[in-house]
Order: structure tokens, then sequence, then C-alpha cells
């Protein structure tokens, strides 16, 4: 757990030890995050956040919009199949009979979220943790329309893509900020799990 979480905080050990792949890993991990499953735990914000840093700094030889744009497509393609993930295969789990959680009426539920919130689901996910890799999967399973998935998604994934990294390329600019790396990558870490907690709050709650 503790090197689960030092690997979290300290992306940029990823990056260096990379070398020259840095951007290819950078890449792999975001569309990893956004398209599989197994993704969920995989250091999205903090590894873009500390790259925008590293890159301020030279450390890591690319222009900021060329990587913003990298990771812009690695993170739309890894939607692009979180979504048909969900649309092939969610509705026969779902479907499962003799299942309490598994079963049509959870994704008649989820179809009606996505009808109700389904902008707001799309385009915000990609800056929550965790649900950047779960919302795409949803859509699919629920059946959002694609065109409408798309386009939110779009949103979604250029915002995310380019804020963060220009995020860490301007605060690294600041040496205070630069010489306390740490400090900064795990607020960034704690603000994109606020909305989940609070999530887990409500529904702990409602109960």
């Amino acid at each position: 757990m503790n090197n689960f979480i030092e690997w979290i905080l300290h992306p940029q050990a990823i990056i260096q030890a990379a070398g020259g792949w840095a951007v290819l890993v950078a890449c792999l991990i975001v569309f990893a995050e956004t398209g599989l499953l197994v993704g969920f735990f995989l250091p999205g914000d903090s590894l873009l956040f500390v790259s925008g840093m590293l890159i301020a700094s030279s450390d890591l030889k690319v222009s900021i919009w060329t990587f913003c744009a990298l990771i812009m497509v690695s993170a739309w393609l890894g939607d692009q199949l979180g979504y048909w993930i969900g649309r092939r295969t969610g509705p026969a789990v779902f479907k499962r009979p003799n299942s309490k959680v598994f079963n049509h009426k959870n994704v008649a539920k989820a179809h009606v979220f996505f009808e109700q919130h389904g902008a707001r689901a799309v385009i915000l996910a990609h800056f929550v943790a965790i649900m950047r890799t779960f919302v795409p999967v949803t859509a699919g399973v629920a059946e959002l329309e694609y065109p409408k998935f798309l386009r939110y998604n779009i949103i979604g994934v250029v915002g995310w893509a380019w804020s963060i990294p220009f995020l860490g390329f301007f605060l690294g600019k600041n040496q205070l900020i630069a010489k306390n790396v740490e400090i900064f990558t795990a607020a960034v870490v704690v603000v994109s799990f606020i909305p989940v907690i609070l999530e887990w709050f409500k529904r702990r709650r409602a109960r």
C-alpha cells in the first residue's frame, strides 16, 4: 500500500525511469487509465501535472503543446475503447439471471442517468479520479447514443488534457513550487478524489 501511494505521489520517477520513452509511456498510461477497467489505479492527474512541471524545467524534452496534443489523443482513444467495451459486453453481463447487481434494471437506471446527466457526467469524469476510467464504460452499458457521448467526451478530453499539464507547466516556473513537487502533487491527487469522497458520504447518508 505504501509503495502504491508513493508511486502515485512520485510520478516523476516513472518519467525519469522511462528516459527517452517518457512521452510514450505517459500516453500509454493515460490510454490504459481511460480505456481499460484495470487502469483505474494509474496516476493520471499527478502524471500530467508533474509532466507539465518537468517540461517547464526542461527535464522533459518535449514541447508543452506537443505533449498536451498527444495526451488528448491518447485519452480520447482510451475513452472510445471504454465506451465500446461497455456497449458490446456490458448489457450481456448486466442481464445475467439470478444476479442482484448485474441485471437489466441497473442498465435501465444507468440509461436514465445518462439521459438526464450525460453531458455533465461525461465531461467532468476526466477531472475525477477513478470516474474517468468507469464513466465511458458505464455510458456504453447505458447505451448512451454514440454521437452524444462523442460530443461531450471531446469537450472533457480537451479540457483535461490541456488544463492539467499547463497548470503544472506554469506552476513549475515558480521555484518554491518546483522545490516542493511532492506537496503540490499530493494536493492535485487529493483534489481529484474530493468528488469521489463526497459522493461516498452522500450515498452513506442516503442509506
